[in-house]
């Protein structure tokens, strides 16, 4: 299943621009993999629980994360992007 469409959160796109230039770069290229295979091993992509129930992750680094979520007929919301901290609510 491929991804037809991404969408961004206000809070996402804060979180990113704030992101090292280098860490942008490994997250637009770790977006285009999920775009192609959203459950590619590369990407790591997990099922959230607790309070983020219902939002999956997946891996930019072996530090950095984007949380989304799957909106249904090919599109996703990308909600928070960074380090563990984002788990935090």
């Amino acid at each position: 299943m491929a991804i037809t469409q991404i969408e961004y959160s206000s809070n996402f796109v804060k979180q990113f621009k704030k992101l090292t230039p280098k860490i942008q770069k490994q997250a637009i290229k770790a977006e285009k993999l999920f775009k192609k295979d959203p459950f590619s091993p590369t990407s790591k992509t997990h099922k959230l629980t607790g309070q983020l129930e219902g939002l999956w992750a997946f891996s930019i680094n072996y530090k950095d994360r984007i949380i989304f979520e799957f909106m249904g007929q090919g599109k996703v919301l990308f909600h928070k992007i960074g380090s563990h901290d984002i788990y935090k609510l």
